[in-house]
C-alpha cells in the first residue's frame, strides 16, 4: 500500500518481550531480534491516522449508518446526521458491535472468550524509564498487566482478566484496582493514577464468526464479520489484508462486481477461520488459569533464548496460517 515508511516513522521501538514477578524481577524474556525483524509497534490511532492521510474519498467523522435498503441494485442509506445517500455498496467496518451487521444480518452475537481487557496510556517519566523500550508483562492465574514505553514520557499498558460472566463492571477503573492492585510491580503505581473511560478503554474479549459476510450490496470487513480476538492479534492486519482482498475482486476486470463479495470472502475465510482457531488455543499460554502453565511459558521463553531457537518460537507462533492470503481465483477450504 505504500506505507511502510510512514508506519516505521510511527513506530515505537520494542526490543525484547520480557515476563516479571511481582518484583518486577524478570522471570523469562524473548529478543526480539532477527526472526521477529519485521515487527512494527504502533498505536491503532497512529495506524488510523497514516491509513487516513491516503484517503481520497470525502471523511464524516461522529457519523453513523442508521437505516439501510436494498433493491438489488442501491442501497439508500440514512445516516444519523439525518443525511441519506444512494451507494453501490455499503461496506460495514464499523467494529465487533457493527450497525451494519445488525441491519443486514439481525442480532449476531460476538462469542465471549471468558476474559475482560482494559487499556489506557499515562503519563510518567519514572514508569517510563523503567519499563523502557521492551514489553513487559506480570502473569498471575487468571491475570495479565503488560506495559511498555511510547517515547515523551508516555506508557502504554493493557490488563487482561479472566472472567466467566460477559459483564462489564459499573466502574472500570475500580474494578481494575480491585483485582491487580495487589499484585505487584508496578501496579499499585499506576492503578492509582489509572483514569476514568473514555481514557480508559475496557471491554468483553470477543470473536465475530459468521457463516456469511454479504448479503446482496452490503458487505462486512474486519472485526464485524473477522473479530479474532486479542488472543490472536493481527486484527488491525487481518482488517487491513481484507480491504485490499474486497478491493482487489471490485476492480478485478475478470470479475463480475457484483460477484466481487463472494470472491472476497472465498479467499479471506480459511486464513480468518486459522487466526480465530489459533486465538482459542493461545488462550491459556497469554492469559495462564493455573500457575503450572506460567512455569511452562517461561522454560519455553528460555529456550527460545538459545541458539536458533527464536526462529522455532516464531515459526511455532505463526502456524496459524495467518501469514498468506489466497490469491485471486485460487481455490481453497479450511483445513
Amino acid at each position: 500500500m505504500g506505507l511502510r515508511e510512514r508506519l516505521t516513522e510511527a513506530r515505537h521501538p520494542v526490543d525484547e518481550v520480557r515476563y516479571v514477578d511481582r518484583s518486577g524481577r524478570p522471570s523469562s524474556r524473548l529478543k526480539l531480534g532477527a526472526g521477529l525483524e519485521g515487527v512494527l509497534s504502533l498505536l491503532r490511532g497512529d495506524l488510523a491516522r497514516i491509513i487516513a492521510d491516503d484517503v481520497r474519498a470525502p471523511v464524516t467523522y461522529g457519523t453513523s449508518v442508521e437505516a439501510a435498503e436494498q433493491d438489488g441494485r442501491r442501497v439508500s442509506v440514512r445516516l444519523t446526521d439525518g443525511t441519506s445517500r444512494e451507494v453501490d455498496l455499503l461496506v460495514g467496518a464499523d467494529g465487533a458491535r457493527s450497525r451494519v451487521r445488525e441491519l443486514a444480518f439481525g442480532d449476531v452475537a460476538p462469542r465471549y472468550l471468558g476474559h475482560q481487557v482494559a487499556a489506557c496510556v499515562l503519563t510518567d517519566a519514572e514508569l517510563s524509564r523503567r519499563v523502557g523500550v521492551r514489553y513487559q508483562m506480570l502473569t498471575e492465574p487468571g491475570l495479565m498487566a503488560g506495559a511498555y514505553a511510547l517515547g515523551d514520557d508516555r506508557l502504554a499498558l493493557l490488563f487482561l482478566r479472566r472472567e466467566p460472566e460477559p459483564e462489564l463492571p459499573a466502574d472500570p477503573a475500580a474494578a481494575l484496582r480491585r483485582h491487580f492492585g495487589h499484585v505487584g510491580w508496578i501496579l499499585p503505581d499506576v492503578l492509582a493514577r489509572c483514569p476514568e473511560p473514555p481514557d480508559l478503554y475496557h471491554d468483553l474479549v470477543t470473536q465475530v464468526v459468521m457463516g456469511r459476510w454479504h448479503r446482496g450490496r452490503i458487505v462486512l470487513l474486519g472485526d464485524s464479520c473477522q473479530a479474532v480476538s486479542l488472543f490472536a492479534g493481527h486484527g488491525a492486519s487481518m482488517a487491513m489484508a481484507a480491504a485490499w482482498v474486497l478491493a482487489d475482486e471490485l476492480t478485478s476486470a475478470e470479475v463480475d462486481p457484483a460477484d466481487a463479495p463472494a470472491r472476497y470472502q472465498e479467499r479471506l475465510t480459511p486464513v480468518i477461520s486459522e487466526v480465530q482457531r489459533f486465538g482459542r488455543r493461545f488462550i491459556q499460554w497469554m492469559a495462564p488459569s493455573h500457575r503450572w502453565r506460567i512455569v511452562a511459558r517461561d522454560l519455553i521463553l528460555r529456550l527460545a533464548g538459545l541458539p536458533g531457537g527464536e526462529r522455532l518460537f516464531v515459526n511455532a507462533l505463526s502456524q496459524g496460517g495467518h501469514n498468506l492470503i489466497p490469491p485471486r481465483h485460487t481455490t481453497v477450504s479450511p483445513s
